[in-house]
């Protein structure tokens, strides 16, 4: 069904809230067919352009606001409509205002031409500069939304919903059956499927939009909630162990492997305003992964990372890691902290993952968390194999839970090369210093937050305990400069592994 732009705009923005921005239309040069067509349109959809901009209140927060009109010529942009979006955009900048855009278009107005098809060079630009200045930019896609309006500033979203049922895609099927004379496959320009492979973050009715929009909002913020805070409460050594104990290593590898274990969604079930994400935006999407907007004990973040429910011993591909590159441009973008969450088994080893650039990927998650404009903090929840754990590894902070580890290799993996059998897993684990007691002692864990003695056996207290943790080492990280931050970071890696008088 589709939905007028008043019609969203009023189920989107609290009663009698909204003020139109909006001036009469640029007059543009027009045949008197044009004209007419102008004319007629207006008259049809009840507003003088495809578009409609403003302010209003979303929950009593205060937000700009873009919606397309379809009964207007489709929705279409001209050189009038994209000049009212570009000045809504600019003026949402200029006033710091999230912005929140409804596109339902079938694309550039043909009566115009080439010089309306450029227009969404200049409408693009426009968000992109209202996200580089740090403002939230989020997008409601209504039935339908095609060609150059969905291939610029439709797809430039913070995060980005769908309307159900909506018709979404580049060609339309109409002009796919002219061009090639027969239809475009049915039910891939549809939001659902768009969903489930990655370009979207979901599809839900307006109503449901409105109540993730407010939670995305409030911790897009970046504001604190201090009613929500918790005390620091710095655990001391865990009791179940010390890093010298041979048995301990294999222990916490036997641990981590319990399917009643929790993971990352136990952590966030006791998170508020939580948000979730999905894929790289790009058409890849990896289920092994987690990625969401929180606050945990009332600190906003960005938070990715493995998932550990009903996918033991799953692999994470390419996409996972293209979707934590996304999650790390998100949250240095929105000047959120980012918070990631090791638990995982290793990198796929699978012709498709190589052939879909697994090293590269690992590479530049790595080089993007050394390098990145924003607090970091590493949780080491479980297992932590290979390349898939490292490239989530460098942070400004990093926790481990008591059976917690982290290697090259299973430890299965290191004895069968160094004493070509299994049998000596243990002795590796032991060897290797993969347990979080030695890599505390080795300066790769900064906190170990303790289970007693297994995070199996009280998973509900031991949620609770790094829900707090993490919050009260964002609040810490937060609190200090982001330059002392970074150069702390460069020297935190630079030094690893030297001896102290090096």
């Amino acid at each position: 069904m589709r939905i007028s732009a008043r019609e969203w705009l009023g189920r989107l923005l609290d009663a009698e809230s909204f003020v139109s921005w909006d001036r009469p239309p640029l007059e543009v040069a027009a045949s008197p067919r044009y004209r007419e067509d102008l004319r007629k349109a207006s008259s049809a959809a009840g507003t003088d352009e495809s578009v409609l901009t403003g302010e209003g209140l979303l929950r009593g927060r205060r937000v700009a606001v873009i919606a397309c009109e379809f009964g207007f010529l489709a929705g279409s942009i001209g050189v009038a409509a994209a000049e009212r979006i570009v000045a809504a955009v600019e003026r949402a900048t200029e006033l710091g205002l999230p912005l929140v855009a409804s596109p339902t278009s079938g694309g550039t107005r043909m009566q115009e031409g080439t010089i309306a098809f450029v227009q969404m060079v200049k409408i693009a630009g426009a968000v992109a500069a209202h996200k580089a200045a740090g403002h939230p930019y989020l997008v409601y896609l209504r039935d339908p939304t095609m060609g150059g309006v969905f291939a610029s500033w439709g797809s430039l979203g913070h995060m980005t919903f769908a309307q159900p049922g909506a018709l979404i895609g580049f060609l339309g099927p109409r002009v796919y059956k002219a061009l090639y004379g027969t239809d475009f496959p049915e039910g891939v320009q549809v939001a659902e499927n768009l969903y489930h492979r990655g370009v979207i973050d979901g599809v839900v009715p307006v109503h449901v939009f409105r109540r993730i929009a407010h939670r995305a909002l409030s911790v897009l913020s970046g504001e604190v909630r201090d009613e929500e805070q918790a005390a620091d409460q710095r655990p001391g050594p865990d009791p179940g162990g010390t890093a010298a104990d041979a048995d301990a290593a294999w222990h916490s590898v036997l641990a981590s492997r319990r399917p009643d274990r929790p993971g990352l969604r136990d952590l966030l079930r006791h998170v508020t305003q939580r948000v979730p994400l999905s894929g790289t935006g790009q058409g890849e999407t990896d289920r092994s992964v987690v990625h969401a907007l929180a606050r945990f004990r009332g600190q906003p973040c960005v938070v990715f990372g493995h998932d550990r429910t009903g996918r033991l011993g799953e692999t994470m591909g390419p996409a996972a890691l293209r979707e934590a590159r996304r999650s790390m441009a998100l949250a240095e973008e929105l000047r959120l902290p980012l918070v990631l969450v090791i638990d995982t088994v290793g990198a796929a080893l699978s012709k498709e993952a190589e052939e879909r650039g697994l090293a590269p990927e690992i590479a530049r998650c790595i080089s993007d968390l050394v390098t990145l404009g924003t607090p970091t903090i590493s949780v080491l929840l479980g297992q932590g194999t290979g390349g898939g754990a490292l490239a989530l590894l460098p942070a400004d902070r990093v926790l481990a839970a008591t059976n917690a580890w982290l290697a090259p290799l299973p430890p299965e993996g290191a004895s069968a090369i160094v004493f070509r059998d299994t049998e000596h897993a243990p002795e590796l684990a032991a060897a290797q210093r993969i347990s979080a007691h030695a890599l505390l002692a080795d300066g790769i864990v900064d906190r170990i937050v303790p289970e007693h003695p297994d995070a199996a056996d009280e998973p509900v207290d031991f949620a609770l305990r790094m829900v707090a943790a993490i919050g009260a080492e964002l609040a810490r990280l937060r609190a200090l400069p982001l330059h002392d931050l970074e150069r702390a970071r460069h020297q935190r890696y630079r030094r690893l592994g030297l001896p102290a008088a090096y």
